[in-house]
C-alpha cells in the first residue's frame, strides 16, 4: 500500500523560506524513481492548483508560473522523498500543500494516482 506523507509546512512571515517534504512507502522494488512526482495546493475555497513536478527517471521539473522562480523541486530515490523549497513566500502562497505521484510529469491533477493528506503553509506576518 502506498503512502505519500508531507511536512515541512508551518508559519512564516512574508518574504521567508520553507522547505517542504515528501516521503514515500509501499513503492516496491525500487518503483519510486519510475513515477513522476508533484505538489498541489488548495487554499480555502479554492480549487486545487499545480503548483511543480519532476519526472521519475529524467528529473526534469516543471513549475506553475505562479511559482517559477521561487520554487525549487527535487527528489532524492535512495530516501524516496521529494522536497519543495519555496523562497520569498507571499500571503497567496497561503494553502494545504499536497504531494502526488502519477506516471507522468503533467499539471493535470487527475493523471496522479496517490495523494498525501497535506501540509499547511501559512504566510502571514
Amino acid at each position: 500500500q502506498v503512502q505519500l506523507v508531507e511536512s515541512g509546512g508551518g508559519l512564516v512571515q512574508p518574504g521567508g523560506s520553507l522547505r517542504l517534504s515528501c516521503t514515500a512507502s509501499g513503492f516496491s522494488g525500487g518503483t519510486f524513481r519510475t513515477y513522476a512526482m508533484a505538489w498541489f495546493r488548495q487554499a480555502p475555497g479554492k480549487e486545487r492548483e499545480f503548483v511543480a513536478a519532476i519526472s521519475g527517471r529524467t528529473g526534469l521539473s516543471k513549475y506553475a508560473t505562479s511559482v517559477n522562480e521561487r520554487g525549487a523541486i527535487s527528489r532524492d530515490n535512495a530516501k524516496n522523498t521529494v522536497y519543495l523549497q519555496m523562497n520569498n513566500l507571499k500571503p497567496e502562497d497561503t494553502a494545504v500543500y499536497f504531494c502526488a505521484a502519477g506516471s507522468i510529469r503533467t499539471m493535470d491533477p487527475s493523471a496522479y494516482v496517490y495523494w498525501g493528506q497535506g501540509t499547511q503553509v501559512t504566510v502571514s506576518s
